[in-house]
């Protein structure tokens, strides 16, 4: 898909890319627009305002994974959705501005990937919450870099949390969370989601011109 705007998914290291992609407003190829030691991901876009649907933001984070792993991986520093420019210009004013900020998140986030772990209390179940909650913090603290406390938007929801995890520990974070599966399988379920880029530990503000 051709479009006159661009759409930016994230920040890698200086690298050349193009990669075909399913990606948002119905993009199909993903490429670099580079500043410095600094490559934002792109595609071509026909709107200045991507409608934030289920399909555009599934396609961001999947654009996202895709460049992550693609060809050997790479750290990715995702951008927000909705992040389209009218031209690379502004874009590369984006890249120059926050040079020093990307820099350092990429640096900070080598090899790191996130997870998200839900976990629900089954209906009419009765459990120690504050012993899940203990245990799975302890037994997931071991095996990630960081974790992030989300929002407990339901009765039902134990635990919501984001963990950032060095890809050459993904299998034995993947193992705890198979414990924590399986120990509390007759009372919770265990919603595993990832990897994604590390957007929960990634702090920089910037604005689409």
């Amino acid at each position: 898909m051709s479009g006159e705007y661009l759409y930016a998914y994230g920040v890698i290291e200086n690298e050349e890319l193009t990669v075909d992609i399913d990606g948002v407003e119905q993009a199909t190829q993903a490429y670099t627009v580079d500043h410095r030691t600094l490559s934002a991901i792109t595609s071509d876009i026909s709107t200045m305002e991507p409608e934030e649907t289920d399909e555009n933001v599934r396609s961001h984070d999947e654009v996202l994974q895709t460049i992550m792993f693609w060809n050997g991986g790479r750290t990715v520093v995702p951008m927000q959705f909705g992040m389209t420019f009218k031209n690379e210009r502004p874009l590369k004013n984006v890249l120059r501005g926050g040079r020093r900020a990307f820099t350092h998140a990429l640096q900070e986030m080598d090899g790191m990937v996130e997870f998200g772990v839900k976990i629900v209390v089954d209906e009419d179940t009765t459990i120690d919450r504050e012993a899940v909650r203990e245990s799975t913090a302890e037994r997931l603290a071991a095996v990630s870099e960081q974790e992030a406390r989300n929002d407990l938007f339901s009765d039902r929801l134990v635990v919501n949390r984001s963990y950032l995890v060095d890809r050459n520990e993904r299998e034995s974070f993947d193992s705890a969370v198979d414990r924590i599966t399986d120990e509390y399988s007759d009372s919770v379920t265990v919603q595993y989601t990832g990897p994604w880029a590390p957007y929960n530990f990634v702090d920089i503000e910037i604005s689409s011109q």
